[in-house]
Formats: C-alpha cells, structure tokens, sequence
C-alpha cells in the first residue's frame, strides 16, 4: 500500500466501493450504520485524508498553511496565543492564517468551511460552545481527519486539547481573597459562548463551598469578556450597591477587571484600600497600565506553540496517532490590586 493512502485503498479494505466511502466522508444518509462505522474504521487506520488534506500532506513545508480560529479579535490573549504559535509554525515553514468567529458559532462554520477549501494542512480552534452553538463542523472535522486543535475542551469529542485547568485556576483565585479576609467577594462573570466561562465560574463555587462562607447569586455578576463590559458591569453594580459593597471582585479576564478598575476609579472608591480585584491571563500589556493588576498567569504563547508542534505531529503522520491532551500549568501572580480589607488590616 502506498505511504499516503488512497480512497481506494480505503475501499479496497473496508470491502465498499469508492462512492460508498465518498458517502460516508460527506455524510450522507445513504449508508447504513454498520457499513459507516466500518469505513470510519478503516479511514483512522489508514490515516486516510480526502482530497486537499491528503494533497497537503505531501506538499513542501513552505506551502503549508494552518488555520487558527479565535474568538475576539479585539482580546490581546488571543495575540499572545498566535505569536506563540507563529513562532514554532514559521520556524517550521508553515504560514498561520487567523480569523475571528466574535462568538458565533454560524461564523466558526463558515470559516472551518473556507479555511478546509482553501487547503489549510491544520486548525487551531478556540470554538463557540454557547447552548446554541452546533459543533456538527467540528465533530466533521474528527470524521474527515483533518488534523485539528482545541484551546477548549468540547464535551463528548475525544480531540487534541491544550488548555490549563481554569476551575483550579479560579478557584485558587478566590481562596487566596478568603485567605486574606474577604467575605464580601463578587464575581464578574464571563460571556455564555466559552467553556472558560462556565468552568471559571466552577472554581469560583467551589471555593466558597469549601469555605465557610456562602456565595448567593446577587455574588454572580455576568459581565462579558471586554474593557467595556468590566466597567459597564462595574458602574451598574457599585452604585446599585452603595455603600453596602463587596470588598473584592475576580473578574474573568484581565479586560473585564481593567474596565473595572476605571469605574472603581471615576466612582471615587480606592484600590485595594476598597475593593481589592483580581484578573485572570496575564495579559502582556498590563505591564504598561496604570494599575498594576494581580491575577491568574496563562501560558499564551506556550499554549500557541504547544499546539502548532501537536498539529505538525499528525500532519506528518502516516499512520493515526492518539489524541494529545495537555494541560499546562497556572500561577496566581499577586501586585497592588489586592490586599486584605480593611476591616481585616
């Protein structure tokens, strides 16, 4: 059999015809069940890829491209993610094309649909995963073995994954406010379209269960993910909770607490003496702003980097690999927007 297997190949092994495993590939409804997990069978065996895929593993590096799938265009951590990426891949031959889905996951469709048409050798992938969001492109993705990353978990696909572990993350943040004294803590949550949203909150839940203390839901604050959500969210609740106000906010990224900190600011309320804050990423730039922001340190360009040497491992495999998942490590980094309150002090 040769080195880059062929439909016929594929054929030939699973005993159907080239139209019956065209079929399958395309998903159409006119092959029975057992007919389709045995081609699917055979296609990760063979680690068989239609058409342009299986052209692009032939090709020379330098005519490689890789897709890379953000959400938020306007989200400096998604900068950090692609430089880190870019770094390896260009190293490497590879050219990085990026595109933002802005959270809607009919955009991540089209543009998993483009980016496979115009012959990307790989995707990194940071997906919709709102109640709404139909991952079928996704779940395509695995069924087509088009080689493939996620920078977040979906659940019930078994899919290469670099991410860290935002429960313990967040749930490390708040216990370090506990830890100091804090009682009264808010949390601004983060958008629906993100698993980052919902395991974030996780680990915000799970500190206070373990605690003594009790988190009702007037402490759940959903913000977004922008500058401007944080200090929409920040003017909204302090001045609809004054003076009876928490003495500390995590927030669920670097953007939404640095919007924070300007309403904190423009509603006259000092930082920590007040109200203590704490972000999550570590944002790069935040080295160069006014506050000196303590929050939850992510690997970004590792992240970025880690998986372009994943994707480039199964573009050049010829045979299937198991998935990879990593987990990388956090830290808290703490700076001047937290201390103990004041009471506590």
């Amino acid at each position: 059999m040769s080195k880059n297997p062929t439909i016929s190949d594929v054929a030939r092994l699973a005993g159907v015809s080239k139209a019956t495993v065209s079929a399958v590939i395309n998903n159409k409804d006119t092959v029975g069940e057992a007919t389709r997990r045995n081609v699917l069978a055979v296609i990760e065996q063979l680690n068989y890829r239609p058409r342009e895929a299986a052209r692009n593993r032939l090709r020379p590096r330098a005519g490689r491209s890789i897709g890379v799938i953000i959400k938020e265009e306007d989200n400096p951590y998604y900068f950090e993610v692609v430089a880190g990426a870019r770094r390896f891949a260009e190293e490497n031959g590879y050219t990085i094309l990026v595109a933002s889905s802005e959270g809607s996951y009919e955009a991540e469709q089209r543009i998993v649909e483009l980016m496979t048409a115009k012959d990307v050798s790989g995707l990194i992938i940071t997906p919709v995963l709102d109640s709404q969001a139909d991952l079928s492109h996704i779940f395509d993705l695995k069924r087509r073995n088009v080689p493939f990353v996620l920078l977040e978990g979906v659940r019930g696909l078994q899919a290469n994954l670099v991410d860290i572990d935002n429960i313990r993350a967040s749930q490390a943040a708040v216990n370090y406010l506990i830890e100091q004294g804090h009682s009264q803590i808010v949390y601004f949550a983060g958008p629906p379209y993100s698993l980052h949203s919902e395991d974030r909150l996780e680990g915000v839940r799970r500190a206070f269960s373990e605690s003594s203390l009790s988190l009702r839901k007037d402490q759940i604050v959903y913000a977004g993910a922008h500058l401007q959500d944080g200090y929409r969210a920040g003017m909204d609740y302090f001045r609809q909770h004054h003076p009876a106000r928490p003495t500390a906010v995590v927030c669920y990224n670097d953007l939404v607490a640095m919007g924070l900190l300007r309403a904190l600011h423009e509603l006259g309320l000092r930082v920590p003496e007040d109200v203590s804050v704490m972000g999550f990423d570590d944002l790069e730039f935040l080295r160069y702003a006014p506050w000196a922001l303590s929050t939850v340190h992510v690997p970004k360009r590792e992240m970025g980097e880690r998986a372009v040497q994943i994707l480039d491992r199964h573009i050049n495999a010829t045979s299937a690999l198991p998935v990879e998942k990593v987990q990388l490590d956090f830290k808290l980094v703490l700076r001047d927007t937290t201390a103990a309150p004041a009471e506590a002090a």
